[in-house]
């Protein structure tokens, strides 16, 4: 590629990888998966490509001293690591077992996300369960928040994700 290809490349790596960081969330929060999976996931990728790459990324950009690797190792890891991430909890979520099972587990910790800044009236509940050993929190929608102290259970509907990590179909209070 020459150089104004990579002045466009780079950025574009680096958006399309925040844009889809924002969808790798509301798949992380309906997958069992510990935390640790996706970021060393992003981190591998990312530094990965940084050892390939730095030397057309410097001949692309003009930064003096240790700013040139920040810029660089932050599109790498948000560009190219969200992007290798996503794709990997895409493929678990969307090939997933058919088959549904229905499990039942108890709240152990109830907590909430805040509303939005301009209207805080809205925050969101959430709420902690064992999941076979696992600590998983639950976010729900706003219009359980009144009443978030009423509920003790949450049944989950759970698929097998395509790489074994289970996949959350539908939850319910109980």
């Amino acid at each position: 590629m020459t150089q104004k290809q990579l002045k466009i490349f780079y950025p574009t790596i680096f958006f399309l990888g925040l844009i889809l960081m924002i969808f790798q969330i509301e798949i992380y929060r309906n997958t069992i998966i510990n935390l640790s999976i996706p970021i060393i996931c992003i981190l591998i990728v990312g530094i990965t490509v940084f050892i390939v790459d730095f030397k057309n990324y410097k001949k692309t950009y003009v930064h003096d001293g240790l700013s040139i690797y920040l810029y660089s190792i932050m599109h790498y890891i948000f560009g190219f690591g969200f992007i290798v991430c996503s794709i990997f909890m895409i493929i678990n979520y969307s090939f997933a077992d058919d088959k549904k099972m229905k499990e039942t587990f108890e709240i152990i910790k109830i907590s909430y996300l805040p509303g939005r800044i301009q209207n805080s009236s809205d925050p969101k509940p959430t709420f902690q369960i064992n999941y076979y050993g696992k600590i998983k929190e639950l976010v729900f929608s706003h219009e359980y928040y009144k009443r978030r102290n009423n509920f003790t259970n949450v049944e989950l509907e759970i698929r097998k994700g395509y790489f074994g990590f289970d996949i959350i179909e539908n939850k319910t209070l109980k």
